[in-house]
């Protein structure tokens, strides 16, 4: 899928799946960020604390500074791990870009107006392709969504909620919802109860059947 998306997105995205077994170091690029800075968004899915699919606008921007990390969030109740996150895409973007980012502040902003939005690490694998995108001035493509959170050595890691997130990607008109590989096809358990009467009892036997559901056909949109 990622193959099909081009570009910046498509790029990043494969490259971070590799984990950077596979990934180049980057020399030092001296790349002139405007005092006005520059900016990418991308929409994040997430599931709330009832379990609903929810989107957010997430928007990255990058300005000359010293390596800070500004957070603008609003209405976000449970943001902790998306702060580490946020550190961890900073970190894994300069490995693959090569910028400096001890010479730009990094400025995130998230709102919603669903006061229980539950943050997480899930949002990882977006936080870096934006401010990937930023850092190149590049603009991300609107049906493209994508989880995953981002780990220390590139590597794109697995979520929960992928159902539900691929369901508020659709709803917002995404056509394509990249997954971390294997979880494009979700694994459920069944309960099967059977129950007997013998000598006046009632004897029942539980068995769990093996559910594979494929995302894409379950919610209508390219995984």
């Amino acid at each position: 899928a990622a193959v099909i998306v081009g570009g910046i997105l498509g790029f990043a995205f494969s490259e971070m799946q590799k984990g950077f077994g596979g990934v180049p170091n980057y020399a030092s690029q001296n790349i002139q960020i405007p005092v006005e800075g520059l900016q990418a968004k991308i929409n994040l899915a997430a599931v709330d604390n009832k379990g609903n699919g929810v989107v957010t606008p997430l928007s990255a921007e990058v300005k000359p500074g010293d390596g800070k990390i500004l957070i603008n969030i609003d209405k976000l109740n449970y943001w902790t791990d998306t702060q580490q996150s946020m550190q961890t895409a900073r970190d894994v973007a300069e490995r693959i870009t090569g910028v400096d980012m001890k010479k730009v502040d990094l400025i995130y902003s998230l709102k919603t107006d669903n006061a229980t939005l539950v943050g997480g690490p899930s949002a990882g694998a977006a936080l870096t392709i934006a401010t990937i995108a930023a850092l190149k001035n590049k603009t991300l493509p609107k049906d493209i969504m994508m989880t995953g959170t981002i780990e220390e050595d590139g590597s794109v890691g697995k979520v929960g909620g992928i159902i539900e997130k691929a369901a508020a990607a659709k709803a917002v008109g995404a056509k394509l919802f990249l997954v971390p590989v294997g979880e494009g096809t979700q694994v459920y358990t069944k309960p099967d109860e059977r129950c007997t009467r013998a000598s006046g009892f009632l004897i029942c036997e539980t068995n769990y059947k093996r559910i594979e559901v494929s995302v894409g056909d379950r919610v209508g949109i390219e995984v």
